[in-house]
């Protein structure tokens, strides 16, 4: 198991569960449509890791590097 910041650009991935210090924005991410078991491919990194670029369920959304790293990801592929 890795965070999403460690990923890069064209990996896949399948959500495990968030970093336990971050319980709002936990609730943030879950609204997003990143829950547990959702899979995920990272579209871009920025040259300096922030933000990151994914795609899950159909949108993409930009993370910070700070939040990327609350999010624990299974690398697939």
């Amino acid at each position: 198991m890795t965070t999403l910041r460690d990923m890069k650009s064209g990996d896949h991935g399948r959500v495990q569960g968030f970093d336990a210090g971050t319980p709002a924005y936990r609730r943030k991410l879950l609204s997003m449509g990143l829950t547990p078991g959702a899979e995920i491919q990272v579209l871009r990194v920025a040259p300096l890791g922030d933000p990151v670029e994914i795609r899950v369920r159909g949108c993409s959304i930009s993370l910070r590097k700070d939040e990327a790293a609350a999010l624990l990801v299974e690398r697939l592929s």
